[in-house]
């Protein structure tokens, strides 16, 4: 072999070599399962949200009787908590369910309340509607307490005037000493 031809097959391998390492494979950008896996969870966040929003719209009763803020509107969705005979302090089981009522109030911001205050028929007018509003005061600090701004809540006492059993036993007493949470803005 002569020196020329061995300089042609070096020149030649080397070309060959600077081919094969100069043309890189084609990459594809794929995108990021993780981030596919986002978009699909925000979405079906906001679907859930939507959801409940219509949820609590359709739960929207109009109260035939307007309070002091005008219309009122009763909630399936808002839970009562009851009290003891001549208490105003919120019992740990009811504590519970005004944990659920802040939670349901924090997803809606532009909704207003009125908590308003009962108690049974014992005791004078006087006596039960400063009870009434003790109790719907009490109601309304533990749900400032959960992070409710004290803006979107008003109270009310209607003492014994607003029975929700008219019976005159122990268990319709028990049932008409509460604190009701009614939707006045929405």
């Amino acid at each position: 072999m002569t020196k020329k031809s061995f300089i042609i097959i070096i020149i030649f391998i080397l070309c060959f070599g600077l081919i094969m390492i100069g043309c890189p494979k084609k990459t594809t950008v794929r995108e990021e399962p993780a981030v596919k896996e986002e978009a699909a969870k925000a979405e079906a966040e906001r679907a859930k949200e939507a959801k409940a929003k219509e949820q609590f719209d359709k739960s929207l009763v109009a109260k035939q009787t307007p309070g002091i803020a005008g219309e009122v509107f009763e909630s399936s969705l808002l839970k009562d908590i009851h009290f003891d005979f001549d208490k105003y302090d919120i019992r740990p089981g009811d504590a519970a369910l005004l944990k659920e009522n802040a939670a349901l109030l924090s997803k809606y911001p532009n909704v207003k309340v009125q908590v308003e205050g009962h108690c049974d028929e014992r005791g004078t007018v006087e006596y039960n509607l400063a009870l009434g509003e003790r109790r719907a005061n009490n109601a309304k600090n533990y749900l400032v307490s959960l992070g409710i701004s004290p803006a979107r809540i008003s109270t009310i006492s209607y003492g014994k005037e607003k029975p929700l059993d008219p019976a005159h036993n122990e268990a319709a007493w028990a049932k008409n000493r509460r604190a009701h949470t009614v939707v006045t803005a929405k």
